[in-house]
Formats: C-alpha cells, structure tokens, sequence
C-alpha cells in the first residue's frame, strides 16, 4: 500500500507538467506512437496470444482480450484520429461582467489524475492514454490480470514515445495486477481526481462500494430492441442482427429483443438470420409458441425470469412479447442498465414517445446500437460509456475528460455587506 502510494504522488507531480506542452508536441507524441504501435505490432500481439493462452476460447471475455493486426490497425486509426481534433482545453464556456465590474470568464481545464481499472481490454489502454494525454490528464491503469502482458508491453512502449519527447513517463503509469493495487487505488484521495472502472457490473459495483474518490461509471449494458407494431421486417432483421452479433463480449451488444404481440407472426422471419450465427433464444411463452417449429430446436428455451435484465456477453438474447409500447416501456424501465435501447418502428408517434421516454445514455430509432462507441459518434477514441448523470453520459472522449474552472479578474474590487 506504501508503494502505491508513493507511485501515486510521482504521478500527480507529473501531471503538473502537462499542461505547459503545447498542443503540437501533444499531437506529435500520439502520431510517434500509432507509427511506433505499427513497427513493435508483432511485439504486441505475442505478448497479447501469452495472454489469450491461459483464457479459455469459450470465456466471454476471450474475444475482449484479443488483438489482431486488424484491431491493432484500428487502434492507430483512432489515435491518429485524436491526434487531429483540436484541444478541448482553455475553450471558453461562459464569459459575463457583472455589474461591479467583475470580469468573468468559465474555462475548460483537465480533470487532473484519471483511474482506469478495466479487466481483459487491452485496447483500453491505448485508449486511455490517448485520450488523457489530449486532455492533459495524467493516467494511471489499473488492468487485470487477463490482460497482464499485453498491458505491459503496450505501457513500456509509450513510456519510451513519452521519453523521447523529455517528458516525464509517469504521466501514464501501470500498477501491479493485483487486489491491493485496486484498493490502494480507490483510496487515493488528495492524489486521484477521479476513478473510472470499465468491465463487468460485479467490477462496477465493487469499485462503487470502495472507493473513496469520485467515481464515474461505465459499462455494463443491458440492451433492448423494442420492435413496434409498425416495424420493418428488413430492417428489424437487419439491426437485431447487428446488435447482437458484430461483438457478443461489448457492452453494446443486444440483449433482449422486445415485440409487439400483433408482430409475432413476423419473429421467424425477423430471428433467421440469428439462427446463422448460432444465438442462443430464451423466449417467453407467445415467442416460444412462434418460434418452436420455426427457430433451431438445439438453440431454443423457455425463458425464466433471470434471463431478463441479464448481459450476456455472448451468443444469447431473450424474447419478451408486450401488447403495447408502454408495456415495451415499463420492461425497458425495469430491467435496463441505462446504456443504449433502440425502437423499430415506422411510426413517428411511436419513435417520438421511445425516444422521449427511455432514460438511457443512447436511445436510437432504427439503427443498430453497436454505433454506440466514441470513434463511431466521431469523438475519436473513448474512455469508456457513462451511464450515470453527473459530469457525463455516453460515450466520454475529450471534452467528457475536461472539467472547469473560473477565472475572475478585477480592479481592486471588494465585497461589502
């Protein structure tokens, strides 16, 4: 605990320097970097297949861990892509003189020291770095242990990019994998401004219930498609297909496909292409009637009611079968995690009260909700998807890496009574 301590304060200290680079050099380091990943990419991904050898091929989160040149590729296209956009920092926000002559001007500024616990996702952390370098943020990672050697090969190189440029390393800096790193972590305060967990909702809750410096959650989804009455049958395939099966193990991914009753003559058409995929069915009574002779017998179940409100993270979804959309809403309520839910529908009515109606960070009308990424909302990479409130929701990129902050100049002015 000790240790970590002191590698906290180093971290800080570092980060005070960040915040005299000029944008240039920034954007410098990070086009050293995608160059340098592609050069030492066999590097990465030898450690990276150490890795995926002592996961299971099966585990949900074996597809996670995973890098591929082609991954790797789109790696550097992200962070090529951060590299680009302009600085979130110094923008002006607000600007007012108050009648005592007050000058006053709100402006962006780091958030300081950022915490990223994150479990098997390597490309977290050339995400993270990315971002927080960006925004002047100094990083710390916390990884697990799946990830083990990927994260420290990735690590090691952009601590020799960031040497070559005379900076301090410790601007991004990796902890041990371990369980007492976590905690020192979470207790950080004075040396962590913020911590943010990417991974599983057991990670989120734990780091919830520990930590003693502020939290922003993201993560876990629990995603719906609610299919109206008025829904397209190509497109519904098409989208449900989408955001089941491009990545099973990512927190976009679909969980449960809603249907109004009056479509359920619609369900095979709308599943076939799922059954391709070899996706697991747990459907409710009026769906497993549909489907019983019409869907894969080896990849269809009566639906219990744990298989509701479940992420998957895998080749599984639900079915419910609802008389209305505001029985579609109601589930939706109930059971949702606040990430992205999406409605097929055709009519304006319908698409309008979804979308005004679901409380959660995305909220689509016929669109497949694997768009809900940073890079995919233009925002270059990301940190990660918020699905709380305060500070920010969705996908957070730069300007969610940013806080503010005063600046109040006068002319000898003073506060009487």
């Amino acid at each position: 605990m000790e240790y970590n301590k002191s590698i906290f304060k180093t971290v800080k200290a570092a980060a005070r320097v960040l915040g005299g680079i000029p944008e240039g050099t920034i954007n410098d380091i990070l086009l050293k970097l995608a160059d340098e990943t592609m050069r030492e990419s066999a590097g990465i991904l030898q450690a990276n297949k150490a890795d995926l050898e002592r996961m299971d091929e099966n585990d949900p989160k074996y597809d996670r861990l995973k890098l591929t040149p082609q991954r790797l590729e789109d790696i550097v296209h992200d962070i090529r892509k951060v590299a680009s956009l302009p600085t979130p920092l110094g923008l002006r926000l607000e600007k007012k003189v108050l009648e005592n002559g007050l000058k006053l001007e709100k402006i962006t500024v780091p958030l300081g020291v950022v915490g990223i616990i994150y479990e098997a996702r390597p490309n977290v952390t050339f995400d993270v770095f990315s971002l927080c370098l960006k925004s002047g943020n100094a990083c710390i990672l916390k990884g697990g242990s799946d990830a083990e050697n990927s994260n420290r090969t990735i690590v090691a190189m952009i601590q020799g990019v960031i040497r070559s440029f005379d900076i301090d390393p410790h601007v991004v800096t990796l902890l041990s994998s371990d369980r007492i790193a976590t905690l020192s972590l979470l207790e950080a305060v004075g040396d962590v401004d913020v911590i943010i967990p990417r991974g599983s909702q057991q990670l989120i809750d734990y780091v919830r219930s520990n930590a003693k410096v502020p939290v922003i959650e993201t993560g876990a989804g629990i995603v719906h498609a609610y299919f109206d009455k008025s829904g397209d049958v190509k497109k519904g395939a098409a989208i449900i297909l989408n955001s089941k099966t491009r990545r099973v193990s990512v927190c976009n991914a679909l969980d449960c496909l809603i249907i109004h009753g009056a479509r359920l003559t619609d369900l095979p058409a709308i599943t076939m292409p799922l059954a391709a995929k070899n996706v697991r069915i747990y459907a409710d009574e009026p769906s497993y009637n549909v489907l019983e002779s019409r869907y894969p017998q080896e990849l269809l179940e009566r639906a219990r009611d744990e298989h509701f409100g479940l992420e998957f993270l895998d080749f599984k979804m639900s079915i419910k079968t609802v008389n209305n959309i505001s029985e579609a809403l109601d589930h939706i309520y109930t059971h949702s995690s606040r990430h992205s839910e999406v409605i097929i529908a055709e009519n304006d009515q319908a698409i309008d009260l979804f979308l005004n109606a679901v409380d959660a960070a995305a909220v689509y009308s016929n669109a497949s909700t694997a768009f809900t990424d940073g890079a995919q909302f233009g925002m270059g990479a990301e940190i990660g998807i918020s699905t709380q409130k305060l500070h920010a929701r969705g996908p957070m990129a730069l300007h969610e890496m940013t806080s503010y902050k005063w600046i109040i100049k006068g002319e000898g002015n003073i506060r009487v009574p």
